[in-house]
């Protein structure tokens, strides 16, 4: 006789997310995620940087954290505050930045250390959908801040902490992505990040600043970080290596003093981050950061403008979008009644991904009709074809554009 299968589902844990779907495979027109450019991943010279970390320095893989201690590789660290004081103004010591797994274990990290449930945290209105995910996990209350060109409004801001105040309420922090704000592309004015600066002072509200696209600011003004402006310990800062390198790496970094750094490590229980990786693109970066960068950026800019020349001639005047000084996605505006939810099942079944506004903001209708697409993956050929594809997909779903 048979034994029976053991039914796992009266087992599970409550209020587990929905079961994910086997894999599939890309759609053809992939416009969704945080992906970075194939063909500017640094083959050759990745293999020549792991051939020499490994002769160098393969025997310290015995050991947990490879002698580095807890916050990570010294070698990478090292860089990281070569690289922040150069292009951000930072001045930090080593000891002051940990290593994690990519930067969104560093915002679960910060989470730990700072979110009860029934706490507050202010965002930007339209925002990173994984923070703001997160954050609802912990079923902590967002309060959205507005944005507009120049990024965060500060007297909303202002406003806000006001009211909060007002009610007894002090927010745990204010989460901003002031330099290509993710999903806008905004990039916030000195000024601005000034009277940031001097709202959390006089609120006692610490920032906590996500620079994740810092690096792909390819024309203009680039100011420098909050927390290089900060010089009372008002913010934490976090970034990655996904977008100035590679996703796939699951490299990221949080910056933060001392009294916050022992409980942050304290917290960060995965007996250290992946140690090949680090050696890896501290080598690489050591060498040709600058070479790098110069033409990762020059490629998305070439792909951004397909990417808006097809859109104008696709959907012409029935959108709006901002031209990007940076990053690897537009944020693309609507009119009011469209739900881009709404188009994105009738989009896949045509090879399409994009990634509906109202995943990307604190209050979802606010955002019901934007869309976000990021164009730093597909060759310039697919954003032409995958745009027009999405043209004729939005005409027959909601009849726009006319």
């Amino acid at each position: 006789m048979a034994t029976p299968s053991l039914d796992y589902g009266t087992l599970f844990a409550k209020n587990l997310p929905a079961a994910a779907q086997p894999w599939g495979g890309f759609p053809r027109y992939n416009f969704v995620g945080g992906h970075n450019n194939p063909d500017e991943i640094p083959i050759e010279e990745l293999i020549a940087s792991s051939t020499r970390v490994l002769r160098r320095e393969g025997r310290s893989l015995a050991t947990y954290n490879m002698e580095s201690g807890p916050l990570g590789y010294t070698g990478l660290r090292d860089f990281l505050v070569e690289k922040m004081a150069h292009y951000r103004g930072i001045r930090a010591s080593s000891d002051e930045v940990l290593i994690t797994p990519g930067s969104n274990p560093g915002i679960d990290l910060v989470n730990e250390v700072f979110l009860e449930p029934g706490d507050t945290v202010i965002m930007e209105l339209f925002t990173y959908q994984g923070s703001v995910g997160r954050v609802r996990k912990r079923q902590v209350n967002i309060v959205g801040i507005p944005l507009d060109d120049g990024g965060m409004r500060m007297d909303a801001l202002a406003n806000a902490l006001a009211d909060l105040r007002q009610r007894g309420v002090t927010p745990k922090y204010i989460y901003t992505i002031p330099t290509v704000q993710n999903p806008t592309g905004t990039i916030m004015s000195t000024e601005r990040r000034l009277e940031m600066l001097r709202l959390s002072q006089e609120y006692g509200v610490p920032i906590f600043e996500d620079e994740c696209y810092a690096d792909l600011i390819w024309e203009g003004e680039w100011p420098q970080a909050i927390r290089a402006l900060d010089t009372s310990n008002h913010v934490i800062h976090i970034g990655s290596f996904s977008k100035s390198l590679s996703p796939a790496m699951r490299l990221g970094y949080i910056l933060a003093p001392w009294s916050v750094m022992s409980r942050l490590v304290a917290c960060k229980n995965d007996s250290g981050t992946g140690a090949l990786g680090q050696l890896i693109v501290a080598d690489f970066f050591q060498n040709h950061y600058e070479a790098h960068m110069d033409r990762l950026k020059a490629s998305l800019r070439q792909k951004a403008e397909t990417l808006m020349a097809a859109l104008r001639t696709h959907f012409g005047a029935a959108i709006e979008f901002r031209v990007p000084r940076g990053g690897i996605f537009l944020w693309v505006k609507f009119p009011e009644g469209v739900d881009t939810m709404k188009v994105v099942g009738p989009a896949l079944k045509e090879g399409i991904a994009f990634n509906p506004g109202s995943e990307w903001a604190t209050d979802p209708a606010a955002a019901r009709n934007y869309l976000r697409l990021c164009f730093a993956l597909p060759t310039d050929a697919l954003i032409t074809e995958g745009v027009a594809k999405l043209a004729r997909v939005f005409h027959q779903e909601v009849g726009i554009p006319a």
